[in-house]
This record gives structure tokens, C-alpha cells and sequence, in this order.
């Protein structure tokens, strides 16, 4: 690090409490110090605390009775500072009149104290954001620009360094993330779709828009406000934004000025087409086709040339557990979408593929699998898994699909393979439209075996062979 690095304090004279010590909370704490913070650290985890203090940090109750002198409370996303109910240190913050806020808005403070001008792309939507984020990362990386990705995706926000003003930060962020946003303003914001998800965070579906919508807070005229067509909720927002509008379709909805796809094949805009998506393997199915034509209209408004945009399309290699082709064995698809955690997402996956032996299941959200009903006909037999199995296979066997309730990966896969095998469909997609808490550590590692159980399959397959 450089003398003029270790100068670098743009919180001098701050004090920052940070609670929650988790994989964005401990990089921000030493981030914070290290910028010349005064930070006060408390996780309610013994684990989390012990790690802070094996990193030199103060760990300091911040739930204790006393005044709470702090000018900032970074609190991590995932704890509530309203609803269903405030963490008591939150609710000590709010009634200090302490701001409460996200790691993201202290990186664009320390960016603009460094007197850098890089620009700010955040992408959110309810699905598709990390897709879409890594892909637009993807996009500027491979013209040659200077960018950095993270936030709710990939390394936290404050983990990222200092770029100059040359340079882009690419940030996907939650509802949990904008409601906590005071100052941060982004050049490019993106919106991809909005559908009933953390209700219970924001009261109700009013609530969940209001806290994504602030993705285009701040925004100004000479900014560009990038959002998707392909459902209501989200093209309501449009009345509200400030910035230059770039509607964005995976159905053929042309707009003026906008990016669509025909048929979710062909990318085009006014200028002519883009990119035939077929070429793009890792983007399958109407809802990458938004994601892409999002990813692109991000890249223009910063500069990326036609013709570098798509062959960054064609090159994406995807993002583990999001549709991502695990392997081919005796001529059967084995597609790992393990991040499909409700209905929505789910219904994105199974309307890529014309058959599929549908693995899924665990901790269902409100609802369940019933808003699938019009894809089961592309259900030629589903293996369940998890706590909800039983109520899964209900709302399956009143559609008359068939199922078989395996009750783990370790049975499912090896049943779904001889189900594909046998001729049923050419596509196994374990796409679970539920939660994986019931069994696993998260998504990942529900992920994560399933494709080590396909892997284990195909090296029996190929002594087989």
C-alpha cells in the first residue's frame, strides 16, 4: 500500500457502530478502522464476536443500557430495523435518530471523498439480479473497462477498492440493502421484475416496491434508469423516475428506446439486432433474455461498443446454482438451478426447457408450488425433496402430474436420472421453488451436492461405458 493509501481516512472523526459480523459486517468493520473510523462491534453470535476480536477489532454490546453515541449504525442486511420487528440495537439507533445504513453507501461516500468521479451501476429486481449483475461485470471487463462487482453478490461492498474515475462499480442490491441508502446515487440503475417476496421485511407487496424503487432515489436526468416490461409491478415504477428511461423485454414488448428480444431469441434495439441468444448458452429462456438486454443497456450507456457487448453475451459463462449446466450423461441435461428459492424464480427455469424431470422441494414460501399449474405440462415426473414434499405432491397430484416424494438429493438424483434415462425428458432440473433451511446451509449447498451427486453419476457412467 502506497503512503498516500494508508492516508486515506475519509471517517476520521467518526464513530460507527456495526452490528452483525457476518460476510459483508467484518470486512466493513476493518474497512471502517482502517479509513480512520472509530467502530464499535457486536454480533449476537459468540462465533461472530470471537472473529472480530481475533481481527483486533472492539467488540462492545451494543444493545447495553447507556447512550448511544454513535454518527452511524451499519447494520447487516439481513437483521430487521422496522418490521416483523426491530433488533434491539436498532431500535436503540432509531431512537437516538442514529442513521441506519448499508455498506454500499459508505463505499460511495469514500469514493467521493477520494475525489473519484467512477461511476455507480446497481442492479436489483426480485429475480435475476445476480445473473444480470456478473453479466454486466462481464460486459464492461471485457471492453476493457475498469470495474469492480459485489454488494449482495460476490464480495462485500466495502471489500471493493478505490478505482478512479475511470472507473465502474457494479453492485447488486437487495430491498434490505436500498432501505438502508441515504446518500448513495446511482448513474445507471437497473430493475428487473418485481414479484411477492420478504413480505414479512416489508409489510406487503407496497412496501417490498417502495424499498426497491429507491434503486433510482437521487437520480437525475443524465442518469439512466434501465427497467423490465415484462411485468406490472415493476413497469408502474416508470411514472416515478427522473432519469433517462431504457425499457427492457425477453417477450418482443418493443418500446421506444428500449432493448427486447423476439421470440427470446434475437436481442435488438432500435438499431438493429444484437445478438442471437442461441449463441449465448448460459442465457436460456425468456427471462435471461431480460437479463441480458438489462446487461446491455447498462454497457451502452457507459460506452461499450455493439459488437463487444455481444461477444460478451456469447461468452458469459453463467453463475453457479442459476441454471448452470452441471453435465451430459447418456444425452440427458443435468441443470443445477438450485437458486430458484420461490415459485417465481422456479417458473423461470422450467419454462426454459420443453421436458424436464423436475427435482424439488424443501422449505416452500406462501403458496407453495400452486402459480406453477401452467408449466406442469412440462413436468414429466417430479422428485421431492424436504419438509414441504408432502405439500408439494399434493398440488401436484390434483393436476394429475406425476411424483414421487424422495425426501433427499441423495434419492432424487439417481431416481430422476433413471426417469430421464428411461425416456420421460432429456433435461433433469433441479429447480426447488423453495427454501433449502429445512437441509442445507443455504441455496450453495443444496447446489453444491447436487452437482457433486450428477459428477458422481457420470464418472459410474463412464466406467459403465
Amino acid at each position: 500500500m502506497s503512503g498516500a493509501a494508508r492516508s486515506f481516512t475519509p471517517f476520521a472523526g467518526r464513530r460507527i457502530a456495526v452490528m452483525g459480523l457476518g460476510r459483508a459486517g467484518l470486512p466493513a468493520a476493518q474497512r471502517l478502522r482502517a479509513w480512520g473510523a472509530e467502530v464499535a462491534c457486536w454480533d449476537d453470535r459468540p462465533e461472530g464476536r470471537a472473529a472480530a476480536e481475533a481481527a483486533g477489532l472492539p467488540v462492545q454490546d451494543l444493545a447495553a443500557a447507556g447512550a448511544f453515541r454513535f454518527d452511524a449504525l451499519l447494520l447487516s442486511p439481513g437483521i430487521p430495523h422496522r418490521l416483523p420487528a426491530p433488533h434491539p440495537v436498532a431500535a436503540r439507533a432509531a431512537a437516538a435518530g442514529v442513521p441506519i445504513l448499508c455498506d454500499a453507501e459508505f463505499l460511495f461516500e469514500a469514493v467521493r471523498a477520494a475525489g473519484s468521479g467512477a461511476r455507480f451501476l446497481g442492479v436489483t429486481g426480485t429475480n435475476g439480479k445476480s445473473t444480470t449483475t456478473a453479466l454486466a461485470h462481464h460486459l464492461l471487463r471485457g471492453a476493457g473497462m475498469v470495474a469492480e462487482a459485489g454488494g449482495n453478490l460476490g464480495p462485500a461492498a466495502l471489500s471493493l477498492n478505490i478505482l478512479g474515475t475511470e472507473g465502474v462499480y457494479v453492485l447488486e442490491m437487495s430491498s434490505y440493502m436500498l432501505e438502508r441508502i441515504a446518500t448513495l446515487r446511482f448513474n445507471i440503475a437497473l430493475m428487473l421484475n418485481l414479484s411477492p417476496d420478504h413480505l414479512d421485511r416489508h409489510g406487503d407487496m407496497a412496501g417490498y416496491a417502495a424499498a426497491k424503487a429507491r434503486i433510482f432515489a437521487r437520480q437525475v436526468a443524465e442518469d439512466v434508469a434501465v427497467l423490465g416490461m415484462d411485468d406490472a409491478p415493476t413497469r408502474a415504477i416508470a411514472a416515478g423516475i427522473a432519469a433517462r428511461l431504457v425499457p427492457v423485454s425477453g417477450v418482443a414488448a418493443q418500446r421506444p428506446n428500449g432493448i427486447w428480444a423476439e421470440s427470446d431469441q434475437v436481442l435488438r434495439d432500435e438499431a438493429g439486432p444484437i445478438l442471437d441468444l442461441r449463441e449465448a448458452p448460459a442465457l436460456p429462456g425468456a427471462h435471461n433474455a431480460q437479463n441480458a438486454a438489462a446487461a446491455c443497456a447498462a454497457a451502452f450507456a457507459l460506452g461499450v461498443p455493439r459488437e463487444s457487448a455481444a461477444a460478451g453475451l456469447a461468452s458469459f459463462p453463467g453463475l453457479p446454482h442459476r441454471q448452470e449446466r452441471v453435465a451430459e450423461i447418456g444425452g440427458v441435461l443435468f441443470v443445477n438451478d438450485s437458486k430458484a428459492t420461490n415459485a417465481d424464480s422456479a417458473a423461470r427455469a422450467l419454462a426454459s426447457y420443453e421436458r424436464v424431470v423436475w427435482i424439488a422441494g424443501g422449505t416452500g414460501k406462501e403458496g407453495g408450488i400452486a402459480p406453477l399449474a401452467p408449466l406442469f405440462p412440462r413436468v414429466a415426473k417430479a422428485l421431492l425433496i424436504g419438509r414441504d414434499a408432502p405439500e408439494f405432491a399434493r398440488t401436484l397430484a390434483a393436476h394429475g402430474v406425476p411424483h414421487e416424494i424422495a425426501g433427499t438429493l441423495e434419492a432424487a438424483v439417481p431416481a430422476a436420472a433413471a426417469a430421464a434415462r428411461a425416456g420421460a425428458a432429456p433435461v433433469v432440473l433441479l429447480s426447488p421453488a423453495a427454501a433449502s433451511w429445512d437441509q442445507f446451509s443455504g441455496f450453495d449447498q443444496r447446489g453444491d451436492r447436487f452437482r457433486a451427486l450428477v459428477q458422481a453419476l457420470a464418472r459410474v457412467d463412464g466406467r459403465a461405458a
